[in-house]
């Protein structure tokens, strides 16, 4: 058997203005801050002499070439996105950028927020549209019942409050 595998299915391509800010920051922060102080140390270390044992200069590159891939990466991703900063028409409704409040089966409420695959973060409430549980709450409404599979088994929860500005 050979170590081919399929590509990766590509995340959808929203991204909300914070999202994306936060991604830009991030470019500028490696393109302005890291990458010029890891090739300081880089070459700083070349000066020492005997490369192939020297541990700074080895890492150091390593180093480089992981801050050049995010860069490459970033970019290309942030060039295919599409920012999503205006509020639907229609507020009754879950859509991209929506601040759902769901109530489980014991009454107890957890809110998330519906945003792109690369901004999720489920311990600050964000939920990626891609998701099983973002892919079940999308187009619902109040009072509105989902299930979806987790992990933990299939959890039904339902809707309770659809907000689009923030707090």
């Amino acid at each position: 058997m050979g170590r081919w595998r399929p590509p990766k299915e590509q995340g959808s391509k929203y991204i909300t203005r914070e999202g994306a800010q936060k991604l830009t920051d991030e470019v500028h922060y490696l393109w302005t801050v890291e990458r010029p102080d890891v090739t300081d140390r880089i070459a700083k270390a070349a000066a020492q002499g005997d490369r192939s044992e020297n541990a700074e200069y080895i890492y150091g590159k390593k180093r480089l070439r992981e801050i050049d891939g995010r860069l490459r990466f970033l970019t290309k991703r942030l060039d295919g996105m599409t920012v999503v900063s205006h509020i639907p028409e229609d507020q009754d409704k879950v859509y991209f950028g929506a601040f759902v409040t769901l109530e489980d089966e014991e009454g107890e409420e957890v809110e998330y927020r519906i945003v792109g695959p690369d901004e999720f973060d489920i311990a600050d409430g964000k939920v990626s549209m891609d998701s099983p549980l973002g892919k079940a709450i999308l187009g619902k409404r109040v009072d509105d019942e989902i299930k979806f599979s987790s992990p933990k088994g299939v959890k039904v929860f339902c809707i309770s409050k659809i907000r689009y500005a923030e707090k």
